[in-house]
């Protein structure tokens, strides 16, 4: 089967890595993929390209400072080239990762007549306004085969969106184990000023509003003052760095609190960590957090679409309600004072992961859509 996968921009984040690890299973099962992103954010393709089997290409469609005129005629000279793309290659089957790629790339599949076009919801999208819902429901509706909710809220909130609820499949994210055993635990905390006797905790995420990390933040005063060995890493990087080394400077917090900044290969960092905190406002279905209970870390996490589903209080982890510093400080606390617990629960994300969320499993239902749509099976 000739496959062919678009995301929007070649950077360090959940979709892209969905992406590439679709792209990695279907090209060792023996079909032809090819990668495409609108434009490279973060000067990631000749990297990918080095690291993979299979053809990644940049559209080049976009390139940030060209200014709102220039970066128009970039997107119709990149739509020109995935229309000549995809009439050259004449791929079975296209799947795009993101609501601005659902937008402009299932129309073309739809013209160009590929016979299976699947685009993808993966939640909530910060800044997409209304009339982008409609039109993105009515060319789902009218154009694409299916779209993949990455969980039953999502695919609820897909509904809402006008999206008719036959054209709605729920396909949980997947990943690839995290491989923790052989990483150099202390080296990387010492590395990071965290102690022997330090218990760390590790968010991952882009510093913007939807992660709420200000809220991390402001809860460790009220942990300090009763238990002082906790120490907290970030990685990720984004327009809000600023006022979060603000924040933490004003409380006090620079040897308890760093910012690692955007990390390609977080591995390390959660082989170091004893607790994961996804302190965010909304989510889809997070690759970080799916990482963490991989890496056998217990889970602090909001009460947010996806986390619910992943996340059972007490077993895996500990929910709090969003937007509250004084429940994530006393979750903090708790998972702080209590190794067993600890233990206890990132053993059970673990095997969570493992049964429901791994890259075969993933792709596997990913495969049968679109056999499904070529005719070839029914899904069971």
């Amino acid at each position: 089967m000739k496959i062919l996968l678009l995301g929007t921009q070649m950077a360090t984040g959940g979709a892209q890595k969905v992406l590439l690890d679709q792209a990695h299973w279907f090209h060792g099962h023996g079909h032809r993929v090819t990668a495409v992103f609108f434009y490279d954010r973060e000067l990631m393709h000749d990297d990918w390209r080095k690291k993979s089997a299979f053809a990644i290409l940049d559209l080049k469609a976009f390139r940030k400072g060209a200014g709102v005129v220039s970066n128009f005629f970039l997107l119709l000279l990149g739509l020109g080239r995935l229309w000549r793309l995809i009439r050259s290659l004449k791929p079975d089957a296209i799947e795009t990762f993101t609501h601005d790629a659902n937008v402009l790339a299932i129309p073309l599949a739809w013209l160009l007549g590929i016979p299976v076009r699947i685009a993808t919801h993966h939640g909530k999208i910060e800044g997409f306004s209304r009339w982008k819902e409609i039109l993105h429901a009515w060319i789902v509706n009218h154009m694409a085969d299916y779209i993949v909710a990455v969980s039953e809220q999502t695919r609820r909130k897909a509904i809402e969106e006008g999206i008719r609820s036959d054209k709605v499949v729920m396909v949980p994210n997947g990943i690839a184990p995290v491989p923790v055993e052989n990483a150099e635990r202390q080296s990387v905390r010492r590395a990071s000023g965290v102690g022997e006797e330090d218990v760390f905790f590790l968010s991952v995420g882009r510093l913007v509003y939807q992660k709420a990390h200000e809220y991390l933040v402001a809860a460790l005063p009220g942990v300090l003052e009763n238990t002082p060995n906790v120490k907290v890493g970030i990685c990720g990087d984004g327009v809000l760095r600023t006022d979060l080394e603000l924040q933490i400077s004003s409380l006090g917090l620079n040897d308890n609190v760093k910012l690692f900044g955007m990390q390609a290969d977080v591995t390390k960092f959660l082989a170091a960590a004893d607790v994961f905190v996804l302190p965010s406002r909304w989510e889809g279905l997070p690759i970080a957090l799916l990482e963490a209970m991989s890496a056998g870390l217990p889970i602090i996490a909001t009460q947010v679409e996806g986390v619910d589903q992943t996340v059972e209080h007490g077993v895996h982890g500990l929910i709090v309600p969003t937007e509250s510093p004084d429940a994530l400080a006393k979750a903090i606390l708790q998972l702080c004072r209590d190794s067993e617990m600890r233990r206890r629960m990132g053993a059970a994300a673990r095997r969570r992961v493992m049964e429901s969320y791994t890259t075969d499993r993933m792709c596997e239902q990913y495969l049968a859509l679109m056999r499904q749509g070529l005719g070839e099976e029914k899904l069971e």
